[in-house]
């Protein structure tokens, strides 16, 4: 039995829809910038209109929005947004689905070890993780490119797309370990996307108060953010090494906690 073509067949629907969203994400983002060029009027103007709170939540400030590569660095929040959605959900679902549809024993009388399936299902997370990121990159590309007007901006969207993809994981890798963890398989999702919420609220609060300057450890959403990415070209190592950590964590947490848990049959 091929745990891992199977958990690819069972999210190939899935990972279409969602491919497709990020594309009609980036092309709709970026028909707006065109919008917002072609009246005349300088973007930062009308964004800077907006309430001061607003700005730093956004990062508007951090960009210009008259340049191509400024608006998608905005856009790229949303991006980021979806993509750890998808990846949060993917890693619980694809861990906890057998006890969700009372398919554990089936799976568990086969004459494979747990770790190697929790390895073909982690490996085929991985891979729907990688599409959906080579997809979102390669429409980013295509589509921001169209509206640059000569503006080089591969170099910077690539950079953003290599952040995407470590937080992709981060978030992954978090979800199956929340199902592995968890005692009811159905809650795991939600409480996975529960954990991205949490995450995400914070990194907006940093913004808006300096006071919590410090917390930005703690959230990943402020590891890899467009604003500060681009102007530096790079990645901060002190992001990079906890991003490794919380990964490395969590992996052992799947592990760990699935060779041990009572599976629900």
């Amino acid at each position: 039995m091929n745990v891992f073509m199977i958990e690819l067949k069972a999210n190939r629907k899935s990972l279409i829809i969602w491919c497709i969203a990020m594309l009609l994400m980036v092309g709709s983002g970026m028909s707006k910038y065109n919008v917002y060029a072609t009246t005349g009027q300088s973007i930062n103007d009308i964004m800077a209109q907006l309430p001061k709170v607003a700005q730093a939540i956004f990062g508007i400030g951090a960009f210009d929005l008259s340049k191509a590569s400024g608006f998608y660095g905005l856009l790229f929040l949303y991006l980021i947004l979806m993509t750890t959605i998808h990846a949060a959900m993917l890693g619980a679902n694809i861990i906890s689905k057998e006890e969700r549809d009372k398919t554990t024993e089936f799976l568990m009388v086969k004459p494979i070890s747990r770790d190697r399936i929790i390895t073909a299902k982690l490996l085929a997370a991985f891979v729907n993780i990688v599409i959906l990121n080579i997809v979102t990159l390669i429409s980013s590309i295509v589509i921001v490119g169209y509206f640059s007007k000569g503006e080089s901006v591969t170099s910077a969207i690539e950079l953003l797309m290599a952040g995407m993809f470590i937080l992709q994981l981060m978030f992954m890798v978090i979800g199956t370990a929340l199902a592995a963890v968890s005692k009811k398989p159905k809650t795991a999702p939600s409480v996975a996307t529960g954990v991205i919420l949490v995450a995400y609220l914070l990194s907006t609060a940093i913004d808006v108060t300096t006071k919590l300057e410090v917390l930005k450890y703690i959230t990943p959403f402020k590891y890899f953010e467009a604003k500060n990415l681009i102007p530096s070209g790079g990645f901060e190592p002190i992001f990079l090494l906890l991003s490794v950590l919380i990964i490395a964590v969590s992996l052992s947490a799947t592990y760990v906690f699935y060779r041990k848990r009572d599976l629900n049959v």
